[in-house]
């Protein structure tokens, strides 16, 4: 969900029903300092790591596990971000005309390692669009994914997993997990909602 939306929002434009709140941003801060120290560990160190935010909400995760991969080694491994609008295979449900921000990936991808950054893994079609666009970019030496939250290998539409993950959470496809972020919204946090049996 990449929309700016406030919690009671939720509720009233889109028919939902908060459930309940799995993580607070004491529980966010100490998984992203986890998955970038697994980060770390698996690739020894920082060299050739390039940190890859897919918009919107994968973008500033991306860039907290920058800073505290910086503080681990001392060294800061390359950043970029991905737009994935015009790589969707759903993108006749986007609009006549969707918005499509930069992809900004500023240094050569070419055998680099590629952490790719999304806040949830749920079908695995967010992932496979970030894939495509980037193999227009070259070659990458490995291309690794990390996500905030994990909804379930049941949701998986395509053979996708995730390397690194904050959290894994069973869901039912009725429901749906919202990443709040400061970048975004007035909090720091993550709600499950179910659509509501009207």
């Amino acid at each position: 969900m990449g929309d700016t939306i406030c919690r009671e929002d939720m509720a009233d434009q889109y028919g939902l029903v908060e459930k309940s709140k799995i993580m607070d941003a004491a529980r966010m801060k100490r998984a992203l300092s986890r998955l970038a120290s697994e980060i770390v560990e698996e690739n020894q160190g920082a060299k050739d790591l390039y940190i890859v935010g897919i918009r919107r909400r994968g973008v500033p995760l991306a860039e907290k596990i920058v800073e505290k991969i910086l503080q681990l080694e001392g060294e800061r491994p390359l950043y970029g971000i991905i737009d994935i609008t015009l790589y969707r295979d759903d993108l006749s449900t986007v609009g006549a005309n969707p918005i499509v921000n930069r992809t900004e990936l500023t240094a050569d991808i070419e055998n680099k390692k590629i952490i790719l950054v999304d806040d949830v893994l749920y079908t695995g079609r967010t992932i496979r669009a970030a894939l495509d666009q980037l193999m227009d970019f070259g070659r990458p030496n490995r291309v690794q994914l990390a996500v905030l939250i994990d909804r379930g290998k049941e949701h998986r539409e395509l053979p996708i997993q995730a390397d690194y993950i904050g959290k894994t959470v069973p869901t039912k496809r009725t429901e749906i997990v919202k990443v709040m972020l400061k970048e975004y919204d007035d909090d720091e946090s993550v709600w499950i909602y179910e659509k509501s049996a009207d």
